[in-house]
């Protein structure tokens, strides 16, 4: 084959296909609401209140990535239980060594700290997306989340991961057409 006739393939593997309509009922649009807003707005009360946290990086972002998933996608292999709570706590201590070993090229800690958290959860068949954004916070994330170090994975992430979790469990069940999780192990 010459050059071209591959680059032609593949370039044209970039063109995508054409795009279906998959209508979402409104009830669906409102349970999802219903419950990311419960779901983050008790993350939140816990670590701004409760827990009083000056850093507001307790509250991690990828807590919102995960209320998306389980939420909105809770029937996603990736909004599952084991991959919801093994994702967080795998990438949180990932990052956290990350940052331990290469906090001097903040570049090489954030790289190795997603990448090898995507990779071990693979292997680990414990896929959640969140869980990259996980790591790359405790790399990238203040002084505060520095200086919790380990604790990192248990505070916030493991604790928010579970409170979210619990919340989904509850909230994904109350309407006839839902029912969370589809699987535990």
């Amino acid at each position: 084959m010459t050059i071209d006739i591959l680059r032609c393939k593949y370039f044209s593997k970039m063109r995508g296909r054409k795009r279906t309509k998959n209508p979402i009922e409104f009830s669906e649009i409102l349970w999802s609401w219903v419950g990311s807003f419960i779901g983050v707005g008790a993350v939140s009360l816990v670590f701004f209140d409760m827990v009083n946290q000056v850093d507001k990086m307790m509250l991690i972002g990828s807590f919102g990535a995960s209320a998306v998933l389980l939420f909105a996608v809770s029937n996603s292999p990736l909004a599952q239980p084991r991959n919801v709570l093994g994702g967080f706590i795998v990438s949180a201590f990932i990052g956290v060594s990350a940052y331990k070993l290469f906090s001097h090229d903040l570049w090489l800690a954030s790289a190795i700290a997603v990448s090898t958290s995507i990779a071990i959860m693979q292997l680990a068949q414990i896929l959640h997306p969140p869980g990259g954004a996980t790591a790359l916070i405790a790399v990238i994330g203040s002084d505060d989340i520095h200086s919790l170090g380990y604790s990192y994975v248990f505070l916030p992430v493991g604790m928010g991961a579970s409170i979210l979790l619990c919340i989904a469990i509850v909230i994904n069940n109350i309407p006839k057409k839902r029912s969370y999780p589809q699987y535990w192990v």
